[in-house]
């Protein structure tokens, strides 16, 4: 018997050149071949008459040849044959383009079954190319459900699906890893039958169950491998925080935490005082306070002797971090400093050495934080003020400037429940869903573009009553489609014709790193009143001052992307608005539209945007925090989710550790899942 880790190249028919089209498709090895699952199925195991054909729609059916096909050469490089066929419904003409086999495989006089798509009108049905075989073979082509591959050029479904089936008859697929309590509680199909029933089902009924399956083991996979991360981080032993009061650092606060922010601050606590290194997420909506959260995390920490690393998205986002926390701990005696790429090689220098000495207990930066020549004293606190998690890698590279130090990430993107269990699975989750007393919702409206003079009018007002405006469009550049606003076409147009007399200024992902925080520094500063740009301002901006939000072809976003836009007003104690134009009349795209008008829930609008369009909007193409998961959907596969993370957290407490077959099958499933997402678990 063949092994899964053997070459493709060892199957009949894959040379160096089929090889190379496997390798385009990420298979390399048996295993990889038999993992490569079907994106769908066809159904030609139902017999129809010629009558019962439907236009456009593939079914199979049994007929007799009516006479001898006739082939006639058209031009170089096209021949065409034709041939009648009939059962006792009705006649139907075939037509086969460039296959001059059919003319020695089609018999007058016998009967084969076919497979095909009918096409034409009133003048009459024909079909072409269809598949046939005769009665006696069939099973191979038609009377059966066919596997339909994911491919690559030049290589065919009917190659694929031989690979596959030649893989499967030298190797045994992937040994069992879900216990058989397991399997019998939820209905599950066992290893060996699902990975053969998903390649070659005898029903659909089948198919399903067999895909059911395996969207089950991804999950339970994966929700085991947190589950282990949990439990190793748990074994981990760190000094207990002693000094737990914050009676100093509330009073020195300008106003009171919510009733969220304390909840999150105490678990904080009780993470620092537990002897074992913290991992913890704070996920709040747009302005819920997780800066005040952070900071009693530092204050702690300096209160035990130990530094403070808190790392920005953007050097603009550390400035401002840098600032309000040197604020709030000048009169308690705790040091901040800033630490930046673009700051002076001098000013790095005395920074790092200030941070090496211990003279700094909390310094603010980017990835310079990460950087080998940063040396800490005494690193006893990490925060990640991210959108996404930092992977595994750069965790371990944090860790090693210090004695396993505590982890604190602060997402401002509100995630389903049910997402955050998987995307932070291996990180305790502490929820703001409050937002600060004072703080005025922005309020949203939908409009057309009939609306646009009233639209510029109040941009004018807003800027003379002293506040400024961010005007958001969806490319940089123009684009042949029509109607999309561009970032730098429309700023060139509204300081042309629209407001000569403004400070307009633009922002884009195009531009270079030190351009964009220049433009995006003096804007913060005032030096402008409309910011047009793309959604690079999305994260790690904070402009109190700016007061509208005009969002163009507002249907090219997706909710939350809208509502971490409209984020970016609301800061300062002004009333604020949010104007979302779009010309898009479909129904549906409206109605997700009018979702942002009615709430200013994150956690609502993620939920309906999970539900709308999948969870692609808040993880990017990269799925930023996942795996690549080959069967499973999260737009769909949720209830297999819930399942799979209740069955995979009792039998890791159970079992995990054990030397059980499916207990070491598993936990070698679980290292090569992380071995591959490694590059995607950011």
């Amino acid at each position: 018997m063949a092994k899964l880790t053997d070459s493709v190249s060892i199957l009949k028919g894959v040379g160096p050149a089929k090889a190379k089209q496997f390798a385009a498709l990420n298979i390399y090895t048996l295993g990889d071949l038999i993992c490569h699952f079907p994106r769908g199925y066809e159904d030609r195991t139902r017999l129809v008459s010629i009558e019962k054909l439907e236009p456009d729609r593939p079914a199979c059916f049994k007929a007799m040849v009516m006479n001898t096909p006739r082939t006639s050469h058209i031009r170089k490089g096209l021949d065409i044959t034709r041939v009648q066929v009939a059962d006792t419904t009705a006649r139907l003409n075939l037509t086969f383009f460039n296959n001059r086999y059919v003319s020695d495989q089609l018999q007058y006089g016998r009967e084969y079954i076919f497979y095909g798509a009918v096409n034409g009108d009133y003048a009459g049905y024909s079909m072409t190319n269809p598949v046939f075989e005769s009665p006696e073979v069939s099973g191979l082509m038609t009377r059966r459900i066919l596997p339909i591959y994911p491919l690559t050029a030049g290589l065919t479904n009917a190659a694929m699906g031989r690979a596959v089936q030649q893989a499967l008859s030298i190797c045994d697929p992937p040994e069992e890893i879900l216990p058989e309590s397991v399997r019998r509680e939820y209905g599950i199909l066992p290893a060996q039958e699902a990975y053969f029933a998903i390649h070659a089902p005898k029903t659909m009924e089948q198919a399903e169950q067999a895909k059911r399956r395996l969207i089950f083991e991804e999950f339970f996979v994966f929700s085991a491998g947190l589950s282990l991360m949990r439990q190793s981080r748990a074994e981990k032993k760190t000094e207990p925080y002693e000094n737990l009061d914050l009676t100093e650092f509330y009073r020195a606060l300008p106003f009171a935490l919510t009733g969220a922010q304390r909840r999150a601050v105490e678990d904080i606590v009780r993470d620092l005082g537990s002897g074992a290194p913290m991992n913890r997420l704070v996920q709040g909506d747009v302005g819920s306070g997780k800066t005040m959260v952070a900071a009693a995390a530092a204050f702690c920490a300096a209160r035990n002797g130990k530094q403070t690393a808190l790392m920005a998205p953007t050097e603009i986002l550390a400035e401002q971090h840098c600032a309000s926390l040197g604020k709030l701990f000048a009169p308690l005696g705790i040091s901040v400093g800033l630490l930046t790429g673009s700051m002076s090689v001098k000013e790095k220098r005395l920074t790092r050495e200030a941070v090496e000495a211990g003279q700094l207990q909390a310094v603010v930066g980017t990835h310079a934080l990460l950087s080998d020549t940063t040396v800490f004293r005494e690193l006893g606190l990490v925060i990640a003020d991210e959108q996404h998690r930092f992977g595994v890698a750069q965790r371990s590279r944090l860790a090693a400037k210090g004695h396993d130090p505590h982890l604190l990430v602060m997402s401002a993107t509100p995630i389903p429940r049910t997402l955050a269990l998987l995307m932070y699975g291996d990180l305790e989750v502490s929820i703001l869903d409050e937002l600060p007393p004072g703080r005025e919702p922005v309020d949203t409206f939908l409009v057309g573009e009939s609306y646009r003079p009233r639209i510029n009018a109040f941009i004018r007002k807003q800027v003379e009553q002293g506040h400024q405006c961010f005007v958001v469009c969806p490319a940089v550049e123009e684009t042949e489609e029509l109607g999309i606003k561009s970032a730098s076409a429309w700023a060139e147009a509204l300081q042309q014709t629209v407001f000569p007399d403004l400070r307009i200024s633009l922002l884009h992902g195009q531009m270079k790193g030190a351009e964009k925080e220049a433009v995006m520094t003096a804007f913060a500063r005032g030096e402008a009143d409309v910011l047009v740009a793309t959604t690079v301002i999305e994260v790690g901006v904070d402009v109190p001052n700016a007061t509208l939000m005009v969002i163009e072809d507002a249907d090219r976003f997706g909710l939350s992307q809208l509502h971490q836009l409209r984020g970016r007003v609301g800061r300062g104690g002004a009333k604020s608005y949010c104007i979302l134009t779009s010309h898009n009349r479909n129904p549906e795209t409206l109605q997700r539209l009018k979702a942002l008008c009615k709430t200013t829930d994150g956690f609502k609008i993620a939920e309906e945007d999970l539900r709308l369009r999948g969870p692609g909007d808040f993880f990017g193409s990269r799925q930023s925090g996942l795996p690549a998961f080959r069967v499973a959907d999260l737009s769909f596969d949720l209830k297999e989710l819930k399942q799979a993370q209740e069955a995979s957290a009792r039998w890791i407490e159970e079992y995990g550790d054990t030397d059980l077959p499916e207990a070491r099958a598993l936990r070698a499933r679980i290292a090569d899942l992380f071995a591959r997402a490694e590059g995607t678990m950011n």
